[in-house]
Order: C-alpha cells, then sequence, then structure tokens
C-alpha cells in the first residue's frame, strides 16, 4: 500500500476489479444501464402515488419515501463507479470519500428503519383494520417518517464520525469499489476495538432490531389472515405483504452479511458484490415489486382517469 508521512491521505485509490480487468466494461455497460432504470422507476413511483388520488394512504406515503431514499441511495455511489470504471485513474478524494460516507450510511439505515416501520402499518392495517385510519392518521405517519429519518441520519454520522478518525497511517488503497466503513476499519493502522464495538452497536439498531420487528409484525398477521374468511380478501393480504418481505429480504440479507460481522473477517471480494447487491440492483428492482409493482400502479392510475 502506498504510504504517506500524513496519518490521512488527500485521497483513495479504488482498486475494484483492478485484479481482474475484464469485468470493468461488462460491469460499465451493467451500471450504464440499471442506474437510469433505477432512478425512473422510483421516480415513476413517486409520480404516480402523487397522481391518483386514490394512493394517498399511508402505504404509499411510506412507499415514496422509500422510492427517493433508493435514489439518493444508488446516486451516491454509481456516479463515482461510473467514473472510475471508465478512467484509468481511480481515485476518490478523502473529503469526497467522507461525503460518501455520510450519505450512503445514511440511507442505508433510513432505509433499514423505514422498512420496519413499512411492516408495522401492514400490521396495523390487517390485525387492527377497524383503527387503521385513526392509528395511521397523516399525523402520525409524518411524525414516524421523520423519526426515521432523523434516526438514520444520527446512526450514519456516529459510525462514519467515529471512523474518520482513525488513524490511517498514509495507506490510501482500497480494495472497493467505493468507500464504506468495514473497508477504512479494516486498513486503519490504529486501534479498532473501539470502531468495531460501535458499529456492531448501531448495527444491532438498524440492522437486527428492525429486522425482529419485521419478523414479529409478520407473524402476527400471519395468524390474522388465517382467520380471514374471504380468499378475495386473504390474496389481497398476501399480495402486498410478500412484496414487503422480498424487499426486505433483498435489502436485508446483504446488509447483515457485511455488516453484523466483525471488519476484520470480511473477505476480499465480499463488500465488492454486496455493495453492488444492496446499492445497486435492489433499489433497481423495488419499484417492480413494491406493492404489486410499477406496472400495476400505472394502469390504475390511467384506468381511473
Amino acid at each position: 500500500m502506498a504510504v504517506t508521512n500524513e496519518s490521512h491521505p488527500e485521497e483513495f485509490i479504488l482498486l475494484g476489479f483492478a485484479d481482474r480487468p475484464w469485468l470493468e466494461l461488462p460491469l460499465f455497460v451493467i451500471l450504464l444501464i440499471t442506474y437510469p432504470t433505477a432512478m425512473m422507476g422510483n421516480i415513476t413511483i413517486i409520480l404516480v402515488s402523487k397522481l391518483d388520488p386514490h394512493l394517498h394512504s399511508p402505504m404509499y406515503f411510506f412507499l415514496t419515501n422509500l422510492s427517493f431514499l433508493d435514489m439518493c441511495y444508488t446516486t451516491s455511489i454509481v456516479p463515482q463507479m461510473l467514473f472510475n470504471l471508465g478512467n484509468s485513474k481511480k481515485t476518490i478524494s478523502y473529503l469526497g470519500c467522507a461525503v460518501q460516507l455520510y450519505i450512503f450510511h445514511t440511507m442505508g439505515s433510513t432505509e433499514c428503519l423505514l422498512l420496519a416501520l413499512m411492516s408495522l402499518d401492514r400490521y396495523v392495517a390487517i390485525c387492527k383494520p377497524l383503527h387503521y385510519t385513526l392509528i395511521m392518521n397523516q399525523r402520525i405517519c409524518v411524525l414516524l417518517v421523520s423519526i426515521v429519518w432523523l434516526s438514520g441520519m444520527t446512526c450514519a454520522a456516529s459510525e462514519a464520525t467515529v471512523t474518520l478518525q482513525l488513524p490511517l497511517c498514509g495507506l490510501n488503497k482500497l480494495d472497493h469499489l467505493l468507500c464504506e466503513i468495514p473497508l477504512l476499519i479494516k486498513i486503519a493502522c490504529g486501534e479498532r476495538s473501539v470502531n468495531e464495538l460501535t458499529l456492531f452497536v448501531i448495527c444491532i439498531f438498524t440492522l437486527a432490531v428492525p429486522l425482529c420487528l419485521i419478523l414479529a409484525s409478520y407473524a402476527c398477521i400471519g395468524h390474522a389472515m388465517l382467520k380471514i374468511k374471504s380468499s378475495e380478501g386473504r390474496k389481497k393480504a398476501f399480495g402486498t405483504c410478500f412484496s414487503h418481505l422480498i424487499v426486505v429480504l433483498l435489502f436485508y440479507g446483504p446488509g447483515i452479511s457485511m455488516y453484523l460481522q466483525s471488519p476484520s473477517s470480511i473477505t476480499r471480494d465480499q463488500p465488492k458484490f454486496m455493495a453492488l447487491f444492496y446499492g445497486v440492483v435492489t433499489p433497481t428492482l423495488n419499484p417492480f415489486i413494491c406493492e404489486g409493482g410499477l406496472g400495476n400502479l400505472t394502469r390504475r392510475v390511467f384506468s381511473s382517469k
């Protein structure tokens, strides 16, 4: 690794797949296709939810927040990836790395909490239908989403700030496609145990606790669905819950495998593929999965006119 006399380098070299250059062109093309697809899909979800008065409900209010999150999430990393894949100089400034770190982890933490909030919404809708409009009124929904965003920003700021204070002793090569906290901890030359513990505790709050709440919500939902006598009612309830569960699986699976383990035990290529999955693949697929898919929502708008 390149070493300078400074504790923090002026820039980082993102090695990515430098040892497998034949992967760079296919990956560049894939990102060039998936990024606009993700942006257009999520923008359409937001516009459709706003245009159709029938979709002015808590479920679609949370869905528009998820779409906005996914747009910010993928934008925080993909343009830099495309720039580096298309250039021989694969660098990012220290300031750029810090900004990417804050934004990427803010969106990730917020999405974890928002997915748990969406499962709570489904629990109230199915298990407490008579009290749904009272419990999930507009003021409560705005308050809950505000808490989720504030919590996500607080968690990301805490773990990113602690990580950026680690001495790197001039080490400036990251075997990754982006700046990510576990990798910065791994290359630090100082004492890392406090940082690893901080990251673990925050990940328990943003990953493990929300996932437990989601599983508990769906356990109650499953029990309530068994009591629904109408097959049409069960089918409708299952449809909305199943799409949300797929999104949860796509997002939480890679996130847990990346963050709920010691940074020192992370394998070389794991961060690259995990980042591509939860930072690119999931935001691209979400608009086509959530609440029956983008096509169903669009048809609903045009059929109501």
